[in-house]
């Protein structure tokens, strides 16, 4: 029974891509903002190397899981590059998404404190569908009339633009603007689209609120807008402890609620955790146990930036 459950879920999953694909989500959003808006790249001041792994739905088999690595450096007083790299996986290697991505941002002074970049990325999607392995879920043969997909390549490019100063940031972008559709190439009466990328949304934004020279409270919230799904939105409220522990909690609406913790290892590493638990039917079923991230990033210092503050973003 848990496996026809499963394999149900997996169908699922694999209709909603193929109506309407939305990019992977996060929820420690905060520290990632390189994968969604270009123009984050070098705000920093500093070469930063980050990697996240979210598994969705533990205990679920063949439930999501993503993986991305990115970096971004100033490599100028107004221009920084970026390079972002992300993995998305349902089924078990049923669906696989590869994203790759270069970033190049340039940044306007605004006034004192505050400074204004636009960026722009380009790269392509890699999809890969193997049917094999979900006729594996479901225990019967490949399905007819679908063929599988081999590392298709899919080129695409973004823009994005992004405000910020030591205490308030604000970002809205569209990392992809090609809604590229992908055939089962079968060419017969069963021919239809397998997956379909559409064009993603974000508006992202956060502040810093200093209550005493040890403890910092910092309110986020992450918007997502996609055509044919429902509006996502990510709020979250974290605290900073002597610029060293951080810890909170996340709210996505009508989907899940998350704990967060991060703590400062050194100026240079940081490690973040995030754990959440669904509000949907789905959570309250007995092989979801949640889902968990955990986040890792290091960073070098510049003589554009000498002290990172805060690290909240």
């Amino acid at each position: 029974m848990k496996k026809i459950v499963v394999g149900i879920a997996c169908i699922l999953l694999y209709v909603q891509n193929s109506t309407a694909q939305q990019d992977a989500q996060y929820t420690q959003y905060m520290y990632n903002t390189i994968a969604i808006n270009p123009a984050y790249a070098g705000s920093r001041g500093v070469l930063s190397i980050a990697a996240l792994h979210r598994s969705q739905w533990i205990g679920l088999d063949g439930a999501p899981t993503t993986q991305t690595l990115n970096l971004n450096t100033p490599i100028a007083r107004r221009i920084g590059l970026g390079l972002s790299v992300v993995h998305d996986e349902i089924g078990n290697g049923t669906n696989q998404d590869t994203y790759i991505d270069a970033a190049f941002s340039y940044t306007i002074p605004t006034g004192e404190l505050g400074k204004l970049s636009f960026g722009l990325k380009a790269g392509g999607h890699f999809l890969n569908i193997d049917f094999s392995k979900l006729a594996n879920y479901r225990q019967e043969s490949t399905p007819s009339g679908y063929n599988d997909i081999e590392k298709k390549f899919s080129p695409n490019f973004g823009a994005g633009a992004y405000y910020h100063t030591d205490t308030f940031y604000a970002g809205l972008s569209v990392p992809n603007f090609l809604e590229t559709e992908h055939f089962d190439n079968s060419g017969g009466v069963n021919s239809s689209f397998v997956a379909v990328e559409r064009m993603n949304w974000y508006l992202i934004t956060g502040y810093v609120f200093e209550i005493n020279h040890d403890l910092k409270f910092k309110p986020a919230a992450l918007i997502k807008a996609v055509k044919g799904a429902p509006l996502q939105a990510d709020l979250s409220a974290n605290f900073l402890l002597r610029d060293k522990f951080s810890f909170g909690a996340a709210y996505r609406w009508d989907a899940a609620v998350s704990a967060l913790f991060g703590f400062q290892i050194s100026d240079q590493l940081m490690l973040g955790l995030a754990y959440d638990k669904e509000t949907t039917d789905l959570g309250n079923t007995s092989f979801n146990d949640g889902s968990f991230e955990v986040f890792l990033r290091y960073e070098l210092r510049s003589r554009y930036k000498k002290v990172i503050t805060p690290r909240f973003f």
